[in-house]
């Protein structure tokens, strides 16, 4: 029995808590609005200060990379004097006199090298060679280059003011040889190009000396002027700028200096090298579009939510009726569809055990087809040697040597029962391991399988050659199948071996880590070493073999924990089976099963 829940006693419609008081409406969009003011600027200024932050970490990164620019090209265009300065060809030129081919050589020099130009002084300051032939003959003998060129051994660097308020940047070395100074070679140092790298962004980059003026900078008017004075350089705005900026930058931090008449935050960085400073200015536009749309996106925010407070209060039994609705709907819904999700998983669970138990009968068949061909593989050996028995047998008797017949007949009894032994196996291949374990002699199960093999053996000539340790080498498993694999390997040898002259199979047993048997032939080896265990796979012709024995003795040692391998000699000369088996340890705790009912 269902307990039903008590009926509501109030009224319906819920109007005393759906109907709100329209002051209480206005209270709260009026504490709203002073919230929403409080939090637009306290959230305008925590990110103003964080943007503002990130901004300037990234103005002091980039400051680092124009210094680390500036210096290398400083450094690469150092070298060049020297390199000149030792040239051969320039010291002959200014100790004959001959000129004819140095302004070329200067030419190639600079294309090479990639500097601004280069000069070549005698030892008067008369310029006998450079990149720009216009300049052949100017005097430079009163130049700071050339001046301490001459007073120092090693490279001078110079700063000269140039044309058009340029600076230019010199690189000079005297030139002598064993009489005294030959002349000076005068290196030019292109930085305009640095210049207009740092152009390509919205702030402004200047780099001053050791005395504080500008030598470097973005904004040509401020070279040749200390940066206080050249910051102060700016138009005069009108009143819509002078209006826009105010409206800008209230919102900012305040700052480091004005740049065209904006805001900008400054940045300093040491260049190491004599006293250089570089100076970055970053303005405020991306710090204040970041802010504004943070800002938009929260007013954003607090408008839905104003719009969804109200929708609230004024909706809120209407939504509680329709919630009991839903809730009710969603709850029959998930109920049926329960329902079914039960019986298809109660089908699909039938369908299940009975896929299960049509696997399992694919498996037995195919178990006791693997068995059948296997057992019917196995039998055709002794059944050939009973055959061959026969016959020698009946030559005997014939003969009148009856006692060597009665041999062969005893032979022939030792096979049926060996066929016997092969039959009783069908059981312990549906169980893919048999029970009939046992310690047993690698040694004599060689042996014994070399017996089976005899008739084969007799009945072409080959060498057969055995390397077998004094002591016994033990293992664990069934004493019939464990022949069967050595039975296999000798006949597969045996059969290798059909079209070489001098046959020969090497037969070896070792005892190491584990028992290893070793059965090599010199004939001509495997083709598809990957496909060799696979059943129904043989490299015979058609009617000698089935292909199942490789693949039935390398399931019958994997049921022996071992593995059996095979691979071509590395000289080419024939295959090679290893059949590796743990070796027998009769302390190590295994507990022996009993042997197989027959």
């Amino acid at each position: 029995m269902i307990a039903t829940p008590p009926e509501d006693d109030r009224p319906a419609g819920g109007g005393d808590e759906s109907a709100a008081n329209p002051w209480e409406l206005r209270g709260a969009l009026l504490l709203l609005l002073c919230l929403a003011g409080l939090l637009l600027w306290a959230t305008n200024g925590w990110l103003t200060e964080r943007f503002s932050e990130t901004a300037r970490n990234r103005a002091e990164l980039r400051g680092a990379l124009y210094s680390g620019q500036l210096k290398s090209e400083l450094q690469r265009n150092s070298v060049v004097p020297m390199m000149l300065a030792r040239d051969p060809a320039l010291i002959t030129s200014l100790a004959s006199g001959d000129f004819a081919f140095t302004s070329a050589r200067l030419i190639t020099a600079q294309k090479e090298i990639g500097v601004a130009s280069i000069r070549l002084l005698d030892a008067s300051g008369r310029t006998v060679a450079a990149t720009d032939r216009q300049i052949l003959g100017t005097n430079y003998v009163s130049a700071p280059y050339f001046v301490e060129a001459m007073r120092a051994r090693e490279t001078v660097f110079t700063v000269s003011e140039g044309e058009s308020g340029s600076y230019e940047f010199v690189y000079s070395r005297a030139i002598a040889d064993s009489s005294g100074t030959l002349g000076v070679v005068v290196v030019s140092t292109d930085l305009t190009q640095l210049e207009q790298s740092w152009a390509g962004i919205t702030d402004a980059v200047a780099v001053t000396d050791s005395t504080g003026l500008v030598i470097l900078s973005t904004e040509a008017r401020w070279r040749g002027l200390p940066l206080d004075e050249a910051l102060s350089v700016r138009p005069v705005p009108n009143a819509i700028e002078r209006a826009f900026q105010v409206s800008a930058d209230w919102s900012n931090a305040d700052a480091d200096a004005y740049v065209k008449g904006r805001a900008v935050m400054q940045t300093e960085t040491n260049i190491a090298f004599r006293g250089w400073r570089m100076f970055n200015f970053t303005t405020y536009e991306s710090i204040r579009e970041r802010v504004n749309a943070a800002l938009a996106l929260e007013a954003m925010v607090m408008a839905v939510l104003a719009a969804v407070m109200f929708y609230v209060l004024s909706r809120r039994a209407q939504r509680r009726t329709v919630a009991y609705m839903r809730e009710s709907a969603d709850l029959r819904a998930l109920n049926s569809r329960l329902t079914r999700e039960i019986a298809e998983r109660e089908r699909v669970q039938r369908e299940l055990r009975v896929a299960e138990q049509t696997v399992q009968q694919s498996s037995k068949l195919a178990a006791l087809g693997e068995m059948s061909a296997g057992v019917s593989h196995e039998l055709n050996q002794p059944l050939a040697a009973m055959k061959t028995y026969i016959a020698g047998a009946r030559l005997l008797l014939d003969r009148g040597r009856s006692e060597e017949a009665l041999s062969s007949f005893q032979r022939i009894d030792d096979l049926v029962d060996r066929m016997g032994a092969i039959t009783r196996q069908l059981k312990s291949y549906a169980r893919k391991g048999g029970e009939a374990f046992e310690p047993v002699d690698l040694r004599n199960a060689l042996s014994n399988a070399l017996t089976m093999m005899e008739p084969q053996l007799r009945a072409r000539p080959v060498r057969i050659m055995r390397s077998l340790p004094r002591r016994p080498v033990m293992v664990y498993c069934d004493r019939i199948r464990v022949e069967q694999v050595l039975i296999n390997l000798l006949r597969n040898a045996l059969d290798a071996t059909k079209s070489v002259r001098d046959a020969r199979i090497d037969i070896a047993i070792e005892a190491t880590a584990q028992a290893v048997v070793t059965v090599r032939d010199n004939g001509p080896g495997v083709s598809d070493l990957d496909k060799l265990f696979e059943p129904f796979f043989t490299t015979k012709k058609p009617g000698e073999g089935t292909g199942l024995g490789l693949a039935i003795s390398s399931g019958i040692v994997a049921d022996f924990g071992g593995r059996l391998t095979a691979h071509n000699s590395e000289d080419g000369s024939g295959a090679v089976f290893e059949m590796a088996l743990p070796l027998y340890d009769p302390d190590g705790g295994r507990d022996e099963r009993p042997l197989a009912a027959e």
